[in-house]
């Protein structure tokens, strides 16, 4: 092997300082267009490919890029956000509808977008006004794990001056006797907690029960250490020192204060007091919060520690049947349900299975297993559990994922209108460095370690192709008997088409990769966003002239799933029928995508004619198909325009309404 990796020296000096390019792209595959139909156009130079042996863990790799897709709302000039939920919450930060509470997810999914606009510009809206510290989060370990794909230095320290005063504004949180961060469960998203509850002494739990908890002094360890890195980037050894001593100190407090011995566990202690509780009391239960300071590497490699990680395989403890409980059984108020919406139950974490929870705790058995020495957790475990999570994303044939579910049956409990295709969780990011097996690195080495079992109940072939890495272009292939790709059996390793490692057998590959200049980011801006309603631009339309229909078709999102409506529906029979765009102002406009659904309940039209209001008429600009679930591109030869129609014309005998999701100007 040693001589392998030196031989591959020579070969990666040919390509070491050439960026990724986008010529090399490869030709669309079948791939992209069976799992995406119209709509592939999106993904096709976008995403990584991955194939395996296992087609459920490779259908919800997929279906979680169509997440991924979907959670992108477009905010014109401030760019792409990701959000939480598809449509809009009360709880949201207006207008933007970013929740800073599922950033993490959100980034660490598109971290592995060959296209980084999306990662930027929703890192630019959370350092620019979007982090209003709503929720708990790991602000400045985003940023430092992006750059570990990306390798982008200007933009990994483009906000280090509002990421450090971000972190001095958690002082509000920090206990200066204790040296820990305190939290209301409710403000790190995880309502009806053993804290909670019991504060109120078993009466509710929705608010209250403030609590030194593992998670957010995880994050907080998380953010110092990212910081120190990031000054020590820009140069500022000092602010490193810095940094590196307060994420020192957090982790010796929370080793020494929220391990649990009787329950030999991370559990939360009360920072309040009260008739049911008492201040620096444990909490009387294990909740699977308490494996997030692996998801960070928090703990010392210690069999102390390790132990913790039986818990998660015990079926009396926190091994559902369906998922890993949040609470175990034996807590006086497991699966209580307290609260409801109607008859409907809402969110709790008194024992329910949740995506988010589920992810963290994965993501920190992918380092126990690749960098702890530990003999409690298996990587047939860590798959077993993979599995068993890929399995909640569907409801019978059909992928759904929902915010959480019953532990012994893996139903969605809640089930809300806003439940459909949640985003606060990740899997992608899971797949690459679990089961690909890519550790990201701030050096100039690609690392690669899949974390499969051997045996028969494992993944016998995988390739992950097109992966963006350091400015370059990664493909990692793994086929156990040689069998299926016919090359010989072994892992396989390449860098922008040319192999540069292999081994026999699976293990630790490491190469040298002199990092190259990414590609830059394109920024096309579109016109026709209405963030807040009743502003310019406005829709109008030739039939259903509801307000919040109008809005709909300019809001900035686009999906095409039927279980959540969205967009501006026609409402007589008539065969034409138009939607226009009052800009409140002439601009520079050349071209616009149209996204129309289709589907049992709704058409898409069959031709559509794009027309410019001229002051005294409509001008014809453009005319072309109309493409169902999927974009329709209208070009013209630019020029102003403070008012732009889209004449849609019905297919004939087609009673459908037309569903038109999104109208941008470019």
């Amino acid at each position: 092997m040693a001589g392998l990796l030196r031989a591959s020296l020579s070969a990666l000096a040919l390509f070491a300082a050439a960026p990724m390019a986008a010529a090399s792209i490869p030709a669309p595959t079948d791939a992209i267009a069976t799992r995406f139909g119209n709509d592939a156009e999106w993904y096709r130079d976008r995403i990584p490919l991955f194939e395996s042996s296992d087609s459920t863990l490779e259908a919800v790799y997929y279906y979680r890029w169509q997440i991924v897709r979907a959670h992108q709302r477009d905010l014109g000039e401030r760019g792409f956000i990701s959000t939480e939920f598809l449509d809009d919450v009360g709880w949201q930060l207006e207008p933007w509808a970013s929740l800073n509470d599922a950033t993490a997810f959100h980034l660490n999914e598109a971290r592995w977008l060959r296209d980084r606009r999306f990662a930027a510009d929703y890192i630019e809206h959370m350092f620019t006004g979007g982090n209003d510290r709503h929720f708990s989060d790991s602000f400045a370990d985003w940023v430092w794990r992006r750059y570990l794909v990306d390798g982008d230095r200007t933009e990994a320290l483009r906000h280090l001056t509002v990421m450090r005063h971000l972190y001095g504004q958690w002082n509000d949180k920090l206990d200066i006797v204790k040296g820990l961060y305190w939290i209301e469960p409710l403000l790190d998203a995880t309502e009806y907690t053993i804290a909670s509850i019991d504060a109120s002494g078993g009466k509710d739990g929705f608010t209250g029960g403030n609590a030194f908890r593992p998670s957010i002094n995880a994050y907080m360890f998380a953010n110092a250490r990212a910081l120190s890195k990031l000054a020590a980037l820009s140069g500022d050894d000092a602010a490193a020192r810095d940094y590196a001593g307060k994420a020192a100190a957090i982790k010796a407090r929370v080793q020494r204060d929220l391990w649990n011995p009787a329950l030999q566990h991370f559990t939360d202690r009360y920072k309040v007091s009260n008739e049911h509780v008492r201040y620096w009391d444990f909490i009387r239960g294990r909740e699977l919060v308490g494996y997030v300071p692996w998801t960070f590497d928090l703990p010392d490699d210690d069999p102390k520690y390790a132990v913790a990680w039986r818990h998660l395989l015990s079926p009396d403890r926190l091994a559902g049947a369906a998922g890993m409980r949040t609470v175990e059984p034996s807590y006086e108020h497991y699966m209580r349900q307290y609260r409801y919406e109607g008859t409907v139950p809402e969110c709790q974490w008194n024992g329910p299975i949740w995506p988010f929870q589920t992810t963290q705790t994965l993501a920190g058995m992918i380092n126990l297993l690749d960098h702890y020495d530990q003999q409690v957790v298996t990587r047939a475990d860590f798959l077993r559990l993979l599995r068993q999570y890929a399995r909640l994303h569907y409801q019978g044939d059909r992928l759904d994922l929902e915010e959480d579910y019953h532990p012994e049956t893996g139903r969605p409990i809640v089930g809300l209108a806003r439940s459909h295709h949640y985003f606060h969780s990740g899997f992608i990011d899971l797949v690459m460095t679990g089961v690909v097996g890519l550790r990201p690195r701030a050096d100039d080495v690609l690392e690669v370690n899949p974390l499969l079992p051997t045996g028969t109940d494992t993944i016998r072939w995988f390739k992950a192709d097109r992966i963006p890495y350091h400015g370059h272009e990664v493909s990692v292939t793994w086929d156990a008997d040689g069998s299926h790709y016919r090359r010989g059996a072994g892992l396989r390793v390449s860098i922008d088409g040319r192999e540069v490692a292999t081994r026999a057998k699976l293990g630790r590959i490491t190469v040298p990769l002199p990092r190259a200049t990414p590609a830059p980011i394109d920024r096309p801006i579109n016109r026709a966003v209405q963030l807040v309603r009743g502003e310019f631009p406005r829709g109008e339309a030739s039939s259903n002239t509801d307000a919040e229909a109008l809005h709909d078709a300019i809001d900035g999102r686009t999906w095409f799933f039927p279980e959540a409506p969205n967009g501006w529906q026609s409402a007589d029979a008539s065969r034409e029928h138009w939607y226009a765009v009052n800009f409140g102002r002439a601009l520079p406009l050349g071209r616009v995508e149209l996204a129309f659904a289709d589907n049992q309940a709704v058409a898409a039209p069959e031709t559509v004619q794009v027309q410019r209001w001229d002051g005294g008429g409509w001008v014809a600009l453009g005319r072309a198909k109309a493409v169902p679930n999927g974009i329709t591109h209208v070009r013209w030869s630019p020029g102003s325009a403070a008012r732009l129609r889209v004449v849609m014309t019905r297919r004939a005998g087609d009673p459908r309404p037309i569903r038109l999701v999104e109208f941008k100007a470019f």
